[in-house]
């Protein structure tokens, strides 16, 4: 999603005449996350994915249709960036939580978003940060996220 909003700006400054050297796009490009991320978008299957690594890479640490009290020791803690191609209508979003059994700080990833690239920089909605910190997930509607920290 990122590497839209770069692709654009980039555009509207051809577009003003302004001339970017092509260093500055290429450099650009390398450190923009988003490909990964699109290459991996498919048609809605009803699941939730997460990966170890930014720009849904490194390890697919799980892939569920269902709600997970607890994603066990070799996922926990470990996701970097994950997507929802869950079935759209009521229960499409994504919650995640930082405790197991659905406690702790959670945030949500609606199904526009389709996925977040790079939970670096978003927190739960305690103030802890999202990255290295998910433990469990449910699908739930819009009114359950209402004041919950949301992955961009």
């Amino acid at each position: 999603m990122r590497k839209f909003i770069v692709a654009a700006a980039l555009t509207g400054l051809t577009a003003l005449g302004i001339a970017a050297p092509a260093t500055t796009a290429h450099a650009a490009e390398s450190t923009v996350a988003g490909p990964g991320c699109d290459d991996k978008w498919g048609a809605r299957d009803g699941y939730m994915y997460a990966w170890q690594n930014l720009d849904c890479s490194g390890t697919l640490l799980i892939r569920t249709a269902g709600n997970s009290t607890y994603w066990g020791a070799s996922a926990t803690d470990k996701a970097t960036s994950v997507m929802n191609r869950g079935f759209l209508g009521g229960r499409d979003i994504v919650k995640f939580y930082e405790d197991i059994d659905y406690k702790g700080g959670h945030t949500c990833l609606y199904p526009e978003e389709l996925y977040a690239d790079d939970v670096t920089d978003n927190y739960f909605h305690n103030g802890y940060g999202v990255n290295d910190r998910i433990t469990s997930h449910q699908w739930v509607t819009a009114a359950s996220c209402s004041g919950s920290g949301v992955l961009t």
